[in-house]
């Protein structure tokens, strides 16, 4: 991202396309008081529409804005998909239900 100066766009595991960009926001932590994320917004198929997004939990905390933004924008492409195909994988996880069989196949 950083070596762009623009959002990068995947498509992920689930076929859809995705943009994404580096967010910031307060933590709880007095120590490390900022804390940057990926912020993943899903495209539609054929003309332009947002319909949903995923977010990564905070991946650099810090003691400024600035620092853990930087951090988190000189991530490789390659691990900005491998989070973004892992946030899809959990959501599929979490949108299963758990029947509680135990199938020993």
């Amino acid at each position: 991202m950083a070596v762009h100066a623009r959002p990068a766009a995947f498509e992920g595991i689930d076929g859809a396309s995705y943009s994404a960009d580096v967010l910031t926001d307060i933590t709880d932590d007095a120590n490390a008081p900022w804390g940057a994320y990926l912020f993943f917004l899903r495209w539609s198929r054929g003309e332009p529409e947002a319909t949903g997004h995923l977010e990564s939990p905070f991946l650099v905390r810090g003691h400024s804005e600035e620092a853990v933004r930087r951090a988190v924008g000189e991530m490789s492409l390659l691990v900005v998909k491998a989070t973004l195909d892992g946030l899809i994988r959990a959501q599929r996880d979490d949108a299963v239900p758990n029947t509680g069989s135990t199938d020993a196949r």
